[in-house]
């Protein structure tokens, strides 16, 4: 299945991805529905990162324009209090948006989009609050399908529709589950592994040089540094790599050749894309890839 990402992602700005053929908008920050225009209609899950303004301000206009009986859904941390209160406030602003559907999300639901494909939430460190507190989440879009269990491989198909009709369809068959892709919202690098085997992942790299990570980790809210994300990269079997959030410090150039030379330093060689500052990019994975 060929994947249409849509998106910006500028740090303290905006920030939004529309995978169009699942209908999943990951965050929305300002600006999402005057670049979708129509195409957000298709819009039927959103995923809210966390509650920082540049990850939520395109809510109001999105719900104004596309509320419907139970569509959208907007999915959210679980004690993140600021949606609960945008709820109300969206509704009392707007009356004709109490069809949308607000939903806690918390890490280890597994929320459905379609028939094989569902959303898990992961908690993250980008809000810094005590381990049972859930304010900022990943997103993974995972497939769930069916296949024959390989000890099985031998029968005829008369024999395991003999099985499946005696034991059950479950007795013949092993659910295979595909990390098709992994949103990081704003994150410290912390747990490599969770993005292990995800075909596409799309990352925050808000600073380039670690320096100036470790500036804002002394206070505030957690992000991540384009040569951390890039080494845990290297250690993980990944299938394409999208860096977005970078801060509007740097230029277009400057981050172009830092991702290049952080490609050449830790010999990484899948396509990896990026989402410069202040750009709006249409069909991201249909863009060249800046290591070519």
């Amino acid at each position: 299945m060929r994947l249409t990402i849509t998106g910006y992602s500028t740090a303290l700005f905006s920030t939004w991805y529309f995978l169009e053929e699942w209908g999943i908008l990951m965050d929305a920050g300002d600006g999402m529905i005057s670049s979708l225009l129509q195409k957000s209609r298709k819009i039927q899950q959103v995923f809210i990162s966390h509650a920082d303004r540049d990850h939520l301000t395109g809510l109001l206009q999105f719900n104004q324009l596309n509320a419907r009986p139970d569509f959208p859904i907007i999915h959210y941390p679980k004690d993140a209090g600021s949606f609960p209160m945008l709820a109300n406030f969206s509704r009392l602003f707007d009356p004709q948006v109490e069809q949308v559907t607000w939903s806690p999300a918390a890490s280890g639901d597994t929320i459905e989009v379609s028939k094989n494909i569902f959303v898990r939430p992961l908690r993250n460190g980008h809000v810094p609050v005590a381990k049972h507190i859930e304010k900022s989440l990943s997103y993974q879009v995972i497939e769930k399908k069916k296949k024959l269990k390989p000890e099985l491989a031998h029968l005829s198909g008369e024999q395991l529709r003999q099985l499946s009709e005696r034991d059950g369809r479950d007795s013949i068959s092993v659910d295979v589950m595909t990390k098709l892709l992994g949103y990081s919202g704003d994150t410290p690098v912390e747990d490599g592994d969770r993005w292990n085997d995800t075909k596409i992942l799309i990352h925050e790299a808000t600073f380039l040089d670690h320096g100036e990570g470790v500036k804002l980790r002394d206070y505030g809210n957690k992000h991540s540094t384009l040569d951390e994300v890039m080494e845990m990269v290297s250690g993980l079997r990944i299938g394409q790599l999208i860096l977005g959030h970078f801060s509007s410090r740097y230029s277009a150039e400057e981050i172009i050749r830092a991702v290049k030379g952080q490609c050449g330093k830790y010999a990484i060689n899948l396509p990896v894309r990026v989402v410069l500052p202040g750009e709006t990019v249409h069909d991201i994975l249909g863009q060249p890839p800046v290591n070519a």
